[in-house]
């Protein structure tokens, strides 16, 4: 096993920061913003505005360089549809996302026939039984006991830095072909080229995107001459249907973007989701017992945490032409903003939605989504969340919240949000 998973290299602690990630984004550490999103929903389905502004927040980066008439979407029924209705409600809008555009041309930004034929690629590495026979018995649980391995002994730890953390971006990078030692090298660079461009000089941020390529072509490189059995083999091996008939493989630069947007998303999305649940369980300790005793039990737990506390809360699109909804006129060419976060707590909905209940009758949330750009990786976060969880149960079964450390707090900006700590004694 690696090194770089069990290290204690001071990356780990720089880059899964919730509040460093989230100022980075944002310029801007917020605690948790859902009560001011609740609000806004309950004052209307449909306010015009950015969903930065309807908050009042300040804004340091401007996350778009095209101005447009803005709206945010504040219902279940509206962000569902919204997301569903992907030709009316366009992805395209990333296009416009300095940011995003640093990854390539991704299926983030695509919509109808393009979106299916180029996702159609990736998805099959990606569903529910590629997860539990090939991402699981091949990456995730040796890496899950290893981490935990290491924990053996201990009074206690922080399980954002020493678990949470370490496993997703050690999983996304052996996943995608590279070398576990590179986990930290690749994700230094990948965001210094993607989201933290911004804040570099240029020639800093260029090296950096000059060291994802070459990192990633070297994989590339080497699956064509030998292939593996990783996703950067599939990728190579695939062939993209063309729209006037025929077939036809990836280029270089189509795979970079397949890698730049997978790693980015599959090493901080579920670093953060896991920690919420682990909080949510143990701060309800009868929740964590419930678990302990029916594992069955924890992938509705982890489902209720993206429901309670979705890791993004919130989503652009673009609309494509003039719509009315609920009695808001919203014109073509307008930016709207989909807030998540108020949706999965819509009361109309669901009972009580401001509670985490693990016991709750199962309804479709939209923390991983929903419609055609449903999060590609969701039954893979699911698979670590569910085997570090067991794992953590199997081995600590009365592992409780520190009562000496600080608190575990929500820590946002406007679109990452997580745990700021997850202090645990194991006995």
């Amino acid at each position: 096993m690696t090194s770089t998973l069990i290290s204690d290299d001071p990356r780990y602690r720089e880059m899964f920061d919730v509040a460093k990630e989230a100022a980075s984004g944002s310029g801007h550490v917020f605690g948790d913003l859902t009560p001011a999103m609740n609000a806004l929903r309950d004052k209307a389905p449909v306010l015009k505005g950015s969903l930065q502004e309807l908050l009042d927040l300040p804004e340091v980066h401007a996350q778009y360089d095209q101005p447009r008439e803005h709206y945010t979407l504040l219902t279940f029924a509206l962000c569902n549809r919204a997301l569903r209705e992907n030709l009316l409600f366009s992805s395209e809008v990333y296009r416009e996302s300095p940011g995003v555009r640093q990854m390539g041309h991704t299926i983030l930004a695509m919509v109808g026939e393009e979106h299916r034929r180029y996702r159609s690629m990736v998805q099959p590495m990606f569903i529910r039984p590629k997860a539990i026979k090939w991402w699981k018995p091949r990456w995730i649980e040796e890496a899950v006991d290893t981490l935990l391995d290491r924990l053996v002994g201990r009074e206690g730890a922080d399980l954002n830095l020493e678990l949470c953390a370490r496993l997703p971006v050690y999983i996304v990078t052996r996943g995608m072909g590279l070398d576990g030692e590179d986990a930290l090298n690749f994700r230094t660079y990948l965001l210094q080229a993607t989201t933290g461009a911004r804040n570099l000089p240029r020639d800093e941020a260029a090296h950096a995107m000059n060291e994802v390529a070459r990192m990633l072509m070297k994989v590339i490189n080497a699956r064509r001459a030998e292939p593996g059995d990783d996703v950067i083999t599939g990728l190579v091996q695939c062939d993209l249907e063309l729209p006037e008939g025929g077939k036809r493989k990836l280029t270089d630069e189509e795979i970079f973007s397949y890698a730049r947007l997978i790693m980015n998303a599959g090493g901080g999305t579920t670093w953060r989701q896991l920690g919420i649940t682990l909080v949510a369980l143990l701060q309800e300790y009868r929740f964590w017992e419930a678990c302990r005793e029916d594992r069955k039990l924890l992938e509705p737990a982890i489902n209720e945490g993206a429901r309670w506390l979705p890791t993004d809360p919130t989503f652009p699109r673009l609309v494509t032409q003039d719509i009315e909804l609920e009695g808001v006129k919203i014109p073509l060419g307008a930016r709207v903003d989909m807030c998540l976060g108020a949706a999965n707590r819509d009361p109309v909905r669901w009972e009580n939605p401001d509670v985490y209940d693990l016991f709750r009758p199962f309804q479709h949330h939209l923390g991983f989504g929903m419609g055609p750009h449903r999060c590609l990786g969701m039954e893979v976060a699911l698979q670590e969340m569910i085997t570090a969880l067991n794992g953590l149960m199997n081995r600590f079964p009365m592992m409780r919240l520190d009562p000496d450390a600080p608190a575990p707090q929500i820590l946002c900006g406007l679109h990452q949000r997580g745990m700021s700590t997850v202090p645990v004694r194991f006995r």
